[in-house]
């Protein structure tokens, strides 16, 4: 089978593998037919993701039809159409004795810190697939990096009254706008990209956007009623922009780190504790957020279509990373 692997930063290529073998029955064996191209992915061809070691086949935006099933598997059949939950939890920790498997002592997320599924076929535990038929294979491609907005979302325990603001238009911070939007909130969207923008306020439907610069405290307040916004959350990844997010949120208010950097993050004291702040991570999603998001893209409350901008074949992968053609909202790896 073919499969993509990035040999080293800078360096990928297409190999042949032997087809994956179902050894444990509670297995499924996937022909992957979607590969969605994240940050993740860019970050560790550039050799700047952390928790990463290489070779690595990337790949943990996933959609396919299952091809084979081990004896004790039950929720799906050959033929169902599904979506992977890219995060292998240990279901011991104390972590996962509390529910909150995202984020496991022991993680094993597919495409970072095992081989991931830029490839024909993929082996995972039934656990780690939701049958999804009444979606497309695009739809169903795109929830995990939706589930990650959901879950940030659910973290900040977001109330009608709230006023956020969402720092980066990118693809995780358009899904962290559009499931700020569902909760009635006011919302915010601050990114340097105009381009950017234009397309969150038609997607997600935010009711202001800022161009960002020098001046985002005045901006702020002379949207807000003079107010900060009482939720932060940052999904850049930049470290500039995760240390200045301080200065965005009012007094008593949250800020939630959804975007991760590989570098250390200071802050003044001094306004953190004026502030009274409450400074949370957000990381990955759990299977109620995987539920939640195909709920909501079922329904129509979620346009999960227009949030694929760009389209390209397995055989152009390489190119396409080498190109560093990265200037879209989401791109999908077609394999027919």
């Amino acid at each position: 089978m073919k499969t993509l692997i990035c040999q080293e930063p800078g360096k990928m290529e297409i190999i042949e593998q032997e087809k994956p073998e179902i050894n444990n029955q509670g297995d499924v064996l996937i022909s992957i037919k979607r590969i969605g191209i994240c940050g993740t992915d860019i970050h560790a061809y550039g050799g700047n993701q952390p928790f990463f070691q290489y070779p690595r086949i990337l790949g943990h935006e996933l959609s396919g039809i299952i091809a084979e099933t081990g004896s004790a598997v039950s929720s799906v059949a050959v033929g169902d159409k599904v979506t992977v939950i890219p995060y292998m939890h240990c279901g011991t920790c104390i972590a996962c004795e509390s529910g909150k498997t995202n984020c496991c002592t022991n993680i094993k997320v597919v495409g970072v810190h095992i081989d991931g599924g830029m490839k024909d076929f993929l082996v995972v535990p039934e656990k780690h697939v939701l049958k999804v038929n009444s979606l497309s294979l695009n739809q169903a491609a795109i929830i995990e990096p939706l589930s990650i907005g959901a879950h940030a979302i659910r973290r900040a325990e977001i109330k009608p009254e709230d006023t956020v603001l969402v720092i980066g238009a990118g693809p995780i911070g358009l899904g962290v706008a559009a499931f700020a939007k569902t909760q009635d909130a006011k919302t915010i969207v601050m990114d340097i990209s105009e381009k950017k923008l234009k397309l969150c306020k038609s997607w997600a439907g935010c009711d202001e956007v800022i161009v960002s610069d020098e001046n985002n405290e005045e901006k702020l307040r002379a949207i807000n009623n003079g107010n900060l916004p009482s939720i932060v959350l940052d999904a850049t990844g930049n470290k500039l922009s995760m240390m200045n997010a301080f200065n965005y949120v009012s007094h008593g208010g949250k800020l939630i780190y959804v975007g991760l950097v590989k570098d250390d993050i200071s802050f003044d004291d001094p306004n953190f504790h004026s502030k009274e702040l409450t400074l949370m991570g957000s990381r990955n999603a759990t299977y109620e957020d995987f539920q939640y998001v195909i709920e909501r893209i079922e329904n129509g409350e979620i346009n999960a279509d227009d949030y694929i901008t760009y389209e390209l074949s397995f055989n152009d992968t390489v190119e396409h990373f080498h190109n560093k053609n990265h200037n879209t909202n989401k791109s999908v790896i077609v394999l027919e």
